[in-house]
């Protein structure tokens, strides 16, 4: 089993769900995230105050498919997400020892279909 986790603009997220759900992508996990990276940040106005953001929002998508599955899933994140300019995000694919579904006790792929 593979972890895909990819961080992405948050205006794309409809787009990436979209994307997965045309692959059969059932359950997936959401977060709203900040981080920084080459995009380094943005200077703002407030009530006549300049100040830096540095961290910039993003949206972390999780989740865990068979190995068979993880480079397709990845590539539609991929596409879905791509505008071509600096803060797109990552994707990052991890190995996952095992997975258990608690209601049922299923264990290894089949607790993740």
């Amino acid at each position: 089993m593979i972890k895909v986790e990819a961080l992405i603009r948050p205006q794309k997220l409809d787009d990436v769900k979209s994307a997965l759900t045309d692959l059969g992508i059932r359950g997936m996990t959401v977060s709203e995230v900040r981080g920084v990276g080459k995009q380094k940040g943005f200077t703002q106005h407030y009530r006549g105050a300049e100040y830096t953001v540095n961290l910039i929002q993003k949206v972390k998508v999780e989740i865990v498919v068979p190995d068979t599955e993880a480079r397709q899933v990845a590539d539609a994140i991929a596409g879905a997400a791509r505008t071509g300019e600096i803060g797109d995000g990552k994707i990052f694919l991890i190995p996952v020892a095992e997975a258990i579904r608690i209601r049922t006790g299923d264990e290894g792929d089949s607790a993740i279909t």
